[in-house]
């Protein structure tokens, strides 16, 4: 662990000496590198396809009612509420479903008010691990200490066709540095964020 943080470290530092990346540039390389050890936050996205999306595409998106394994107990809606914070920045066309619904419905209600495309998603495994006090005092288990880590999987489909566009599973996991207080849920926003950039292609 405390290699990776010295290489993260030494990247910087050369960057810096070579005067060859701006100050942004050599914090995103930091951040990287950092997540890369464990120090931050990490998530990884596997799609499907590199399918493109127009940016005035209109997405509904919604949750399955599915209660994940793994000892977490997320908000029932929470996958659908951050993937609408992470996409409604870049598709100003774009609804969430109020509450956990099943896949027909979702497409049910897509064509209801003229949605292009259906975001179906669901938690596949949520681990809340010990993160403050509380959650100690409640299970007082040594081998539950440590950081919160989570499995969403998501399917885009066409409304009018239901022909399945892409699917996707975003692995994540916390830090060393951010786990106090944190839960699996809490993981998700900046993931959500960087699929939406993908479906525009705006990163890779």
């Amino acid at each position: 662990m405390m290699r990776r943080v010295r290489a993260a470290v030494g990247v910087m530092v050369l960057s810096m000496l070579g005067g060859c990346m701006s100050v942004s540039d050599m914090g995103m390389v930091a951040k990287d590198q950092l997540s890369d050890a464990g120090v931050l936050d990490h998530s990884q996205t596997r799609r499907s396809t590199n399918f493109r999306l127009q940016p005035d595409s209109f997405i509904y998106i919604a949750q399955g009612a599915f209660m994940p394994p793994g000892g977490a107990y997320p908000r029932p809606n929470v996958v659908a509420e951050e993937a609408f914070r992470g996409f409604v920045e870049y598709f100003p066309m774009v609804r969430r479903a109020a509450q956990p619904e099943g896949l027909e419905q979702a497409l049910s209600e897509a064509r209801g008010v003229g949605a292009h495309y259906v975001l179906y998603t669901r938690f596949a495994r949520a681990d809340d691990r010990i993160g403050n006090l509380d959650e100690w005092s409640d299970q007082e288990a040594i081998d539950r200490l440590g950081i919160d880590s989570g499995v969403v999987q998501m399917m885009l489909i066409e409304t009018s066709t239901r022909y399945l566009i892409d699917t996707a599973t975003i692995r994540s996991r916390g830090g060393l540095l951010t786990f106090h207080d944190n839960k699996p849920e809490d993981l998700l926003g900046p993931p959500m964020e960087d699929y939406a950039q993908r479906l525009l292609g705006m990163s890779e």
